[in-house]
């Protein structure tokens, strides 16, 4: 699928450059409670993230900041109740590269276009995920499972609920050269649910939902999704160093605003992100959830999307995904 034309968003930036009651607005904003709008469930990590810098938005303007959960269609829905709201500012979408740089290859039709309705406002964080099973589970590594899955193909499944879960796993079967069966969930925490249940074998999640399970000895960690371990699983491989050559899947959270939204309240909105990257409930999530911050200017973030789009774009063609 070719991506969208990125010079829709310069045309969108300069739009709302010229609003001519845009600074009166910013001044004062915010006004009202924001709503935060996250494709993903309730504890998975773009919730917990969304969470931990709307208490310090509170905390900042004493204004609430209430988190709407739009789970489902690996985050289309979201983007779309997001790219139909009113560019004021006070419709957030905090989503990740699944809503703005995978669906697009993922998907014959969008509901909802990644560059022409939004205006980007800052990235938020970067991080990796883990490959897990069951801590009952017969496979001691990666290896274990690349042995299995060669023997019995298409007899062992993973499960996502994300684009950067699926399309981790769909890159791991293509550079082990296995055949894994993928099972669709609406979020992470829906297919942790199931692993657990031991109605999957396996999956790669973030490590905010899959390091805590670890922690608690439900789920075992045989492999990291980057090139560097992570500080939580100090003693867990990389999946490349466990035996899967040339594996490298990351995944980053970003913040965006509908289209049209004037550029002194997003440039409001960036600065009260930025800092809430800084606060305590959020260094606690980069922490506990093995991602590190990272912000940008609007403009960084749309290169940066324009970059990944086209670098995902050609990780689902090499994985032979077809679009839905």
């Amino acid at each position: 699928m070719t991506p969208f034309p990125r010079r829709r968003l310069l045309a969108a930036i300069a739009a709302a450059l010229v609003a001519p009651a845009a600074f009166a607005q910013a001044g004062k904003y915010p006004e009202k409670p924001i709503t935060f709008i996250v494709p993903f469930a309730a504890g998975s990590a773009t919730d917990q993230l969304a969470r931990a810098l709307g208490s310090s938005i509170t905390e900042q303007t004493r204004q609430a900041v209430v988190v709407d959960n739009k789970a489902g269609a690996s985050g289309m829905m979201a983007a779309q109740a997001a790219a139909k709201a009113a560019a004021d500012g006070y419709t957030v979408l905090i989503t990740t590269n699944t809503t703005h740089a995978a669906n697009e290859h993922l998907y014959k039709k969008l509901a909802y276009d990644p560059v022409k309705d939004f205006m980007p406002v800052t990235g938020l964080g970067k991080g990796g995920q883990v490959l897990v099973v069951r801590a009952d589970a017969p496979y001691k590594s990666v290896a274990d499972i690349v042995a299995k899955a060669k023997q019995q193909p298409g007899k062992l499944s993973f499960g996502s609920g994300s684009s950067s879960s699926r399309v981790a796993g769909e890159m791991f079967k293509q550079l082990s050269g296995t055949d894994i069966l993928h099972v669709p969930y609406k979020s992470n925490p829906q297919a942790v649910t199931d692993l657990l249940g031991g109605q999957i074998d396996l999956m790669i999640t973030d490590t905010a939902t899959g390091v805590p399970q670890v922690k608690a000895g439900k789920l075992r960690a045989l492999g990291y999704s980057t090139q560097k371990r992570s500080a939580q699983l100090p003693d867990v491989p990389t999946i490349a160093e466990a035996g899967v050559k040339g594996y490298d899947m990351g995944y980053w959270f970003a913040a965006y605003v509908p289209a049209g939204t004037p550029a002194p309240v997003v440039s409001r909105l960036r600065e009260l992100l930025v800092s809430a990257t800084s606060s305590a409930p959020a260094k606690s999530f980069y922490e506990n959830g093995g991602s590190e911050p990272w912000t940008t200017t609007p403009d960084e973030l749309a290169k940066f999307q324009t970059a990944e789009a086209q670098k995902w774009g050609q990780v689902i063609k090499a994985a032979g995904i077809e679009p839905e």
